[in-house]
C-alpha cells in the first residue's frame, strides 16, 4: 500500500507548524509506532479483512488509527470490525446514544484520537454541544434529559468504579432493556480497547484533526 503523497505533505505541515517533532519511534505515515501493513503483503483471508476495514476491495485502508493496527493480527481485526459494525449501523441503542456512549468512553480513557473523530460525529448525530461539554468537562448530570443522563452515569460509574450498582443497572435496564444495556456496555468496552491500541501506537492525530478533548 502507497500512502497518497498530499497525506505525507499534510503531516510534515502540521508537524511543522506546531514547531513540534514527531518521536523518533513514530512512522512518518501512520503517526504511530505501527507502520501501515500492505496488503500485498498478507495472505489470502488477511487481504479480504483488509478489505473490509478498507470499505471494500480496492480501497485504501486508512493508515491511522485502531482498525489500521489492528491489521498486524486479521484474527483481531476482523471481529473488532464485525463488532464495532453491528453495535454502531444495527445496535438498538441508534446513532445519537451510540455517539454518546462512545464520548463517555473515549473521555474515560482519555483518548484523543477517539475523541476528535467522534464529537463531530456526535453533533451531527444529534448530540447538542451543552450535552457533550457534560461528558468533556465532567460537569454535573442535572439539567440532561433521563436516557443521555442513564447513558453518562453508567459510563461513569463502569470505568471509574469498577463495577455496577443495583439502582444504576435497574435504571439502564428500564430504559434500554436487557439487550441495550449489553450493547452499551459492549460499545463502551469496545472504544476502551481502541483506545488501548491507540496509546500502545502512541497514536497522533492525522493533519486534519483538531485536539478537542482538554486534560482532565
Amino acid at each position: 500500500m502507497r500512502i497518497p503523497i498530499w497525506f505525507s505533505i499534510l503531516i510534515a505541515a502540521a508537524v511543522a507548524s506546531s514547531g513540534q517533532s514527531l518521536p523518533s519511534d513514530i512512522n512518518k505515515d501512520s503517526l504511530s509506532r505501527f507502520p501501515p501493513i500492505k496488503r500485498e503483503q498478507m495472505d489470502e483471508k488477511g487481504k479480504q479483512v483488509y478489505d473490509h476495514v478498507a470499505g471494500g476491495a480496492g480501497k485504501l485502508a486508512s493508515p491511522t488509527g485502531p482498525a489500521s493496527i489492528g491489521l498486524y493480527s486479521p484474527g483481531v481485526a476482523e471481529p473488532m470490525r464485525m463488532l464495532n459494525d453491528y453495535l454502531r449501523k444495527n445496535g438498538v441503542l441508534g446513532d445519537r446514544l451510540s455517539e454518546l456512549a462512545i464520548l463517555v468512553a473515549a473521555r474515560e480513557v482519555d483518548e484523543q484520537y477517539v475523541w476528535s473523530a467522534h464529537e463531530p460525529a456526535a453533533l451531527k448525530a444529534g448530540v447538542a454541544q451543552p450535552v457533550i461539554d457534560v461528558i468533556k468537562y465532567g460537569k454535573d448530570l442535572s439539567g440532561l434529559n433521563e436516557k443521555d443522563s442513564a447513558v453518562i452515569r453508567f459510563g461513569r460509574q463502569l470505568f471509574r468504579e469498577k463495577k455496577m450498582s443495583s439502582d444504576v443497572f435497574a435504571k439502564t435496564r428500564e430504559l434500554f432493556g436487557m439487550q441495550g444495556t449489553v450493547e452499551l456496555t459492549a460499545l463502551m468496552g469496545d472504544y476502551q480497547l481502541n483506545g488501548l491500541l491507540l496509546k500502545v501506537a502512541d497514536q497522533h492525530l492525522p493533519p486534519e484533526r483538531k485536539p478537542l478533548l482538554p486534560p482532565r
